[in-house]
């Protein structure tokens, strides 16, 4: 449940994201991968559309303009609507009502897996096909023929929602529980409503996946930054609840200076180490050690604490020299 609010009017707000970065978290469902966007539809790794073969005639039929109409009624009056589910596509579930298919997102669905693996998450898809779901709408737009639905919103009390995006403003300080980590970021319930950490906004450093970070249930403290009350949409962020350590990183660190470090990802070109949160720096393959050999995993491992010398400092490009072979 959401805590009451906090203000921080020190901090200044971030630019909202744009419509685009909505659209591609739609685009993606739960789950992104590296298939390019133009990529054909591959039946057998869930990317095609899959529908029960009986819903495309009754798809076809009905008072379209009317349908929509009568859907944004039930959005606007926040009411529960209890539809079937006639396919599913990687991203999630897809729904009718009288003429209209409906997309529900995975991470909008209770109990989902949060796993990648296209084998697991495409049985659980297919086991959902024919059932019903108590849904409540969280998007619509009859121009883009866009009807998203959600299960977690249908748990929340009537109006609920609609009082907590009232109530929220960007800057805000509040308290949630993690719903969903997916690989695009994680999903928290902040009473009722859901809202969404991008992956960029976890940490100021690099993150490989949320769960690196959080894990379902836990209770964390989250800035808002941007609260879009049409759509029904809040963004999070956790990294803005401290301050960035590459602003001040040229007076608290010197060239030449020995740091301790966590090794966080080896590469072929070297190894990335952490020396604080969300201060990583490069030790190039050549700096690693003298002589050859075959892989900088050979030198170090992910995991690791070292002692390294600092090369160089550029806070503004966000990049930090480090050398195994200077500080031997």
């Amino acid at each position: 449940m959401a805590s009451s609010t906090q203000r921080r009017d020190h901090t200044p707000a971030p630019p909202p994201p744009d419509e685009a970065y909505w659209a591609a978290l739609l685009n993606e469902g739960e789950y992104a991968d590296s298939t390019p966007t133009d990529t054909p539809p591959r039946d057998d790794d869930s990317y095609g559309v899959h529908l029960n073969g009986a819903v495309l005639e009754r798809i076809e039929g009905g008072s379209l303009h009317a349908d929509w109409i009568e859907m944004q009624r039930v959005m606007d009056a926040d009411e529960i609507v209890e539809l079937t589910v006639i396919g599913y596509n990687r991203g999630g579930l897809l729904v009718l009502w009288r003429s209209l298919r409906g997309f529900v997102p995975a991470s909008q669905l209770l109990d989902f897996p949060a796993t990648s693996n296209n084998s697991i998450r495409r049985n659980a898809l297919t086991n959902q096909v024919e059932k019903q779901l108590k849904l409540r709408v969280i998007e619509l737009d009859e121009v883009q023929n866009r009807l998203i639905l959600s299960e977690r919103a249908a748990r929340a009390l009537p109006g609920e929602r609609a009082d907590i995006l009232a109530r929220l403003k960007s800057t805000d300080i509040i308290t949630g529980t993690v719903t969903n980590l997916c690989d695009f970021g994680a999903f928290i319930d902040i009473g009722g409503l859901e809202g969404l950490i991008h992956i960029s906004e976890l940490s100021w450093g690099r993150v490989g996946h949320p769960n690196d970070l959080l894990n379902r249930g836990d209770l964390v403290r989250v800035y808002v930054l941007d609260v879009h009350q049409d759509a029904g949409r809040v963004a999070l962020s956790l990294k803005r609840l401290h301050p960035d350590p590459w602003i001040s990183v040229g007076e608290r660190y010197q060239i030449g200076q020995i740091v301790e470090c966590l090794v966080t990802n080896v590469v072929d070109f070297g190894a990335f180490a952490r020396i604080e949160e969300g201060l990583e720096g490069l030790i190039h393959v050549s700096e690693l050690a003298e002589g050859q050999f075959l892989h900088p995993r050979n030198v170090v491992s992910e995991g690791q604490i070292i002692h390294a010398q600092i090369l160089s400092i550029d806070g503004r490009n966000r990049r930090l020299g480090l050398s195994l072979r200077a500080h031997d």
